[in-house]
């Protein structure tokens, strides 16, 4: 055992699954179900664009050091909102507006994180106390949160305005958005994800949101029921949390979270094909991999060809495993070409920025470990199928023996689960 490195547990795993039923919305006629995870992954898809344009300039270390922020804030503001779900908006920020009222909240919304929390490490902890007790303006990361935050918001409300007719609070919401967007246009590219909803940066980050509408297991009722989209953004914070267990370097973190963001974008082209169907034989996998990569060429690439976004093509690439690679494999970037690694050899020599690494097989395990939790919590919650069921049992038993990251050994974590 690492004392060390920080250590992940049940409770935060669940902690974060948690927000899979929460909903957003509440008091509005809605066509889909809105629920705060998928508004979560949208919102960090949206700041990652961001946070890619608006540090092209930086020195490396001050490039890692915002992309970090961005992660954290992020995932910080999640907890929070996770604690704090029965408080509506209005209320909130009037809350918020009185420094006394606000540190009272806050300190009882850490009273109830601690216990989770912890285990983390007092870098997690100490780092999410300081940043929930100052609402005050977070530099770079937080105008590029704030803008992907109310975004994502507004995205979600321009669905619902439409059929809630003679609802007088509307007309107050959508002027009150339109300002706030204005107050972001500042930052490089937020205007075109505001204004240009069908080509270039819009395109790509509508695109994104509407995996929100696709429901995983679609052949299995369960409850909550999850999205593809709010799935990444689950396994994105696990991919994160198992990275500081296993002392990645800072360019790994972000890579491992940004990957897991990211990594069922192409089922936006494809659909969730069960992976019965994925893994019958080696040829329909190798169909339905050739098939996802010409889809993102022709509907996801052709959005970037400007110029200013060959970055961001070329970090979709590397996350996506379009350059011969799978987005779960082990990754470096040696002489300018994608290398494959096993864990072993990536951790001992290549974990340095400079080498650009990415845990593709952490992030499988993650996929697993967020499939797992889903299964789980509808079982526990009185939906129970043979599809739930061996489910759980097959990833409990692919576990048992292997897949040990860091000071956590993934069968042991899996065994908390009883």
């Amino acid at each position: 055992m690492h004392e060390h490195y920080p250590s992940v547990r049940k409770g935060l795993l669940q902690l974060i699954f948690s927000g899979s039923f929460m909903k957003r919305w509440n008091d509005k006629l809605r066509p889909v179900e809105l629920v705060e995870v998928d508004k979560q992954a949208h919102k960090m898809f949206v700041a990652y664009i961001l946070f890619l344009l608006n540090s092209r300039e930086m020195p490396e270390e001050e490039r890692l050091h915002l992309g970090e922020e961005v992660i954290l804030g992020g995932i910080y503001e999640y907890l929070y909102r996770l604690v704090i779900t029965d408080i509506n908006p209005p209320i909130f920020y009037r809350i918020r507006s009185n420094p006394e009222h606000y540190q009272q909240l806050t300190s009882w919304v850490l009273e109830q994180l601690q216990p989770r929390i912890q285990p983390l490490g007092p870098r997690f902890w100490e780092g999410l106390c300081y940043y929930l007790k100052d609402p005050q303006s977070k530099g770079l990361a937080g105008k590029i949160l704030s803008g992907a935050h109310i975004f994502a918001s507004s995205w979600e409300f321009g669905l619902i305005k439409g059929i809630n007719p003679g609802d007088d609070e509307l007309k107050e919401i959508e002027s009150n958005f339109d300002r706030l967007l204005d107050q972001h246009f500042d930052l490089s590219g937020m205007q075109e994800i505001v204004q240009s909803p069908q080509t270039g940066l819009g395109g790509l980050v509508n695109l994104c949101g509407r995996l929100r509408f696709q429901k995983r297991w679609s052949q299995t009722p369960r409850i909550p029921e999850t999205s593809v989209l709010g799935h990444m953004f689950i396994v994105a914070c696990f991919a994160y949390f198992f990275s500081l267990s296993v002392g990645a370097c800072p360019q790994r973190r972000l890579n491992n979270f940004f990957a897991g963001l990211i990594h069922d974008l192409p089922e936006l082209l494809t659909r969730d094909i069960i992976s019965p169907v994925k893994q019958s034989v080696q040829r329909i996998r190798d169909l339905i991999r050739e098939y996802e990569q010409k889809e993102l060429e022709q509907r996801v690439f052709t959005l970037l060809q400007a110029g200013e976004y060959q970055e961001l093509t070329r970090r979709l690439r590397y996350y996506l495993g379009t350059e011969g690679h799978s987005e779960f494999d082990n990754t470096i970037i040696l002489n300018s070409r994608v290398h494959v690694m096993d864990h072993m050899e990536m951790h001992q020599k290549y974990n340095q920025n400079r080498f650009d690494p990415k845990d593709g097989k952490l992030l499988k395990v993650c996929d697993n470990l967020a499939a797992f939790i889903e299964a789980y919590t509808a079982t526990r919650n009185g939906i129970t199928n043979e599809q739930l069921q061996q489910a759980q049992w097959k990833i409990r038993s692919r576990y048992q023996r292997e897949a040990i990251l860091g000071s956590v050994h993934i069968g042991a974590l899996l065994a908390d689960f009883d």
